[in-house]
């Protein structure tokens, strides 16, 4: 993959800060009016994106809960949802350029307390997703605020950071989780699907479709240029995306069906893989 994804604690620290600066800088030249428009992710605006990045983030600094009530909403339905959605209906009332002064005042604190992390990084770490190393909690937590990062960008039509850290790292989890998602598709054993991410991030992965205790399994075959010998004589399927494309589809961000992307071999079998690539709860 190029550029490599930040794997060291110092890396994850540097990509942390790259994309949390982002979201305040497109916070910090947002118009009053730009705050309420919709994102790509259900029932959320620009504003309520920067409120849930400072409400996990918050939570993480030892912040209370929020006392408020969700209700019936329809993008809601689990109870980690819920808890998520504290924070948002918590800031619904606040004017957007308040929630984004109060991110920029957390967010150095936040960068600190991960540099704090150096000293020793191999603790385990309390978090929502129970007990983590600060290399795995900081990897979750990269991805989560690039991601909606990337959904603010999108709703202000200021499409970037692209070629990033957080870029890099969001692609390789998708990647990674290729063989269980080609697995759940539903393919005929035997099946060879090929990703390819065209860039800005480069990168290029394969799973094949084997029988594993009577069930489907995907079996990874290579990350580099070129299927094994031998591997690739069966049914063989790639499909080709941007890295906007990949990233925004294994967010869940877009349906297939107004995803842009080049297929050679099966197209159902494309469509299948795709509408089982997102890595999002």
């Amino acid at each position: 993959m190029h550029p490599a994804p930040p794997s060291e604690l110092s890396e994850l620290i540097e990509a942390y800060s790259q994309t949390g600066q982002a979201v305040l800088d497109l916070g910090l030249t947002c118009r009053d009016d730009e705050f309420d428009l919709p994102t790509q992710c259900p029932g959320w605006t620009v504003k309520d994106q920067i409120s849930h990045v400072i409400g996990v983030e918050g939570a993480l600094n030892g912040a209370p809960a929020p006392d408020v009530t969700v209700g019936d909403k329809p993008w809601v339905n689990n109870e980690f949802g819920q808890f998520m959605e504290t924070h948002v209906e918590a800031r619904r009332a606040v004017p957007g350029p308040d929630v984004v002064q109060e991110w920029a005042q957390l967010f150095p604190e936040r960068v600190a307390m991960y540099h704090q992390l150096l000293a020793d990084p191999e603790q385990e770490l309390n978090t929502p997703l129970g007990q983590l190393d600060p290399a795995s909690m900081l990897g979750t937590r990269v991805i989560d605020v690039w991601c909606h990062e990337q959904d603010i960008r999108h709703a202000l039509n200021r499409i970037g950071n692209l070629d990033s850290p957080g870029a890099a790292l969001f692609t390789l989890r998708v990647l990674e989780a290729l063989p269980k998602r080609v697995a759940k598709a539903g393919l005929p054993i035997g099946t060879t699907v090929i990703i390819e991410t065209t860039g800005p991030v480069q990168a290029r992965t394969g799973v094949r479709v084997v029988e594993q205790d009577g069930k489907p399994f995907g079996e990874e075959l290579f990350s580099g240029d070129s299927l094994p010998d031998g591997e690739g004589d069966g049914a063989t399927t790639t499909i080709r995306l941007t890295t906007e494309e990949l990233t925004r589809r294994g967010a869940g961000r877009v349906a297939v069906d107004d995803l842009r992307f080049q297929v050679d071999g099966d197209e159902d079998t494309a469509l299948q893989v795709l509408e089982a690539l997102v890595i999002t709860p």
